[in-house]
């Protein structure tokens, strides 16, 4: 038999929880109805949560594997030289598949993998929306359609390359594939403001990262490990103080009456 629950008592509506965000934290209270001021604060119920920044995340994806594929067959008809910003532009600007951030995370993953930077790209990002089915369609997009083609360009260049028009086009190409280098790394580098190390210690890395490779013509393999290495390091560091910080601000706040 139910029972009759005294006026007096009453659960938690909705009115009577506050929710608040400051500092990073989130608060949520709720204090019964209707009890008496001495019983309040016993049955006041404080939950503090400490999220972490939820990272952006792309507003599209890929709709099936059909256009998986064809959206790398596409992206490899155009790598002539300057990848980078091919890749860049279609998957970042164009389709929106990854932020900025995501898909420097995602190359310098790449980079570090043995293989061809952009086809280790594929494979991941493939892998992430469809699986193993997805990283298989992604990489055969990358190289069925490309492979016909290059072989047959290699064939008609053994033909011709001997004639110095041909030569010519070629250089002038490999200048276009420098600049769109350069304007992909100018895109990117929009975002080292936002990076948890701030912009100063960000923007130093860059410039000792540009320096390693251009300059001092350091291997790749070394700029990665060892610069690389340290910006992890630091990233780790950072964040294990920021959680630390917003910890003791959570302790602090569920101390205060």
């Amino acid at each position: 038999m139910a029972q009759k629950v005294p006026a007096s008592i009453r659960s938690i509506s909705e009115p009577d929880a506050r929710i608040s965000f400051g500092d990073g934290l989130l608060e949520r209270k709720g204090v019964r109805k209707g009890l008496p001021s001495g019983h309040q604060n016993d049955n006041k119920m404080t939950a503090s949560i400490t999220p972490s920044p939820a990272p952006a995340t792309a507003p599209f994806r890929p709709a099936n594997l059909r256009a998986l594929f064809w959206a790398f067959t596409w992206l490899a008809l155009q790598g002539f030289g300057g990848v980078l910003a091919v890749v860049q532009r279609e998957l970042v600007s164009r389709r929106q598949w990854l932020t900025n951030e995501e898909f420097i995370e995602d190359w310098a993953v790449a980079q570090i993998l043995p293989g061809p930077n952009v086809v280790n790209l594929s494979i991941m990002i493939g892998d992430r929306y469809f699986g193993l089915r997805g990283a298989i369609t992604a990489v055969l997009g990358m190289l069925t359609i490309p492979t016909f083609l290059v072989l047959g360009l290699a064939l008609l260049y053994q033909h011709y390359s001997a004639i110095p028009q041909v030569a010519g086009a070629l250089r002038g190409m490999g200048a276009v594939a420098a600049g769109l280098v350069m304007g992909a790394g100018l895109r990117l580098a929009s975002i080292l403001p936002k990076h948890v190390l701030g912009a100063p210690m960000a923007i130093g890395l860059a410039v000792v990262t540009f320096i390693a490779m251009a300059l001092l013509r350091l291997p790749l393999v070394w700029v990665l490990l060892v610069i690389g290495g340290v910006a992890c390091v630091m990233t780790w560091f950072k964040l294990g103080l920021n959680a630390s910080a917003a910890l003791a601000e959570k302790k602090q706040r569920e101390q205060q009456p």
